[in-house]
């Protein structure tokens, strides 16, 4: 009995708070019929928001790839002091809130400070252009790929490793034919949470972009923007467009979870 209780209140919280929200915006996008959901999606600021969350989210994602790939080997496979503190840096993200993170970055590489201003002086603007756009995004990204990759290379150990450098395997050869393959699954699901997180980024992104449309506009911006300018059609449309990436990204990551974490 407790456990039919239960799992009624799963249900009904998941369909008070995710399930019935989407569906409306589902409902609301095609209640006119499908054309004017592919008119909305198929606009000039529509497409163009497409293009900056998808080259701000790929150069996010390529990024941490490398950054939590080379992070989840020194933790694991190296000792140093204030290890732990940068573990805990890691982590930071997820206890900072966006909005605070765009601040930051403008604060760094704003027109007026030090370090934003040297870079300005030289041609290279940061702040309200797709170089900001990408460091929030990365920032917000961070501890996904690294927190996906810790626990398989703390299973697997560093035996094999071990017998192919014995063997003569250099850094880059043992790391490609042993370590890789191991975490190949973990690193393809740590991959899919970034970018799924990247696609849908607002809060840092709305801070350091400027929100001129056309130009440094996201998706997600672009919703906010069309809603506030009672363009509710184009506003749904893309929000539904957001929400199918974000299920199609369970889904891969249901997929690339690795077995151990099922």
């Amino acid at each position: 009995m407790a456990k039919h209780g239960l799992r009624v209140i799963v249900l009904a919280y998941l369909l008070f708070l995710l399930i019935l929200p989407v569906g409306l915006i589902g409902w609301r996008t095609f209640g006119d019929g499908p054309g004017p959901f592919i008119d909305a999606l198929t606009s000039h600021s529509a497409l163009h928001a497409f293009q900056v969350t998808l080259i701000v989210a790929g150069w996010a994602v390529v990024l941490n790839t490398l950054f939590g790939v080379l992070a989840a080997l020194l933790l694991v496979r190296h000792s140093f002091p204030g290890k732990r503190l940068l573990s805990a840096l890691i982590d930071l993200p997820l206890a900072v809130s966006p909005v605070v993170v765009g601040l930051a970055l403008i604060l760094v590489y704003g027109a007026f400070s030090p370090v934003g201003g040297w870079l300005e002086g030289r041609g290279i603007q940061i702040i309200f252009s797709t170089p900001g756009m990408v460091l929030a995004t990365v920032f917000v990204c961070l501890p996904l790929v690294v927190r996906a990759i810790v626990p398989v290379l703390e299973e697997m150990g560093d035996e094999q490793e071990q017998a192919a450098q014995t063997l003569g395997a250099g850094g880059w050869q043992t790391f490609r034919r042993i370590t890789l393959p191991s975490i190949r699954a973990a690193l393809g699901y740590g991959i899919v949470l970034s970018l799924a997180r990247a696609l849908g980024e607002y809060g840092a992104v709305a801070v350091v972009s400027g929100r001129t449309v056309d130009e440094t506009q996201t998706l997600t911006l672009f919703v906010e923007e069309r809603f506030e300018n009672f363009d509710v059609q184009a506003s749904y449309a893309a929000a539904l467009a957001l929400a199918v990436i974000a299920v199609a990204s369970l889904l891969a990551t249901k997929l690339l979870r690795p077995k151990d974490g099922t």
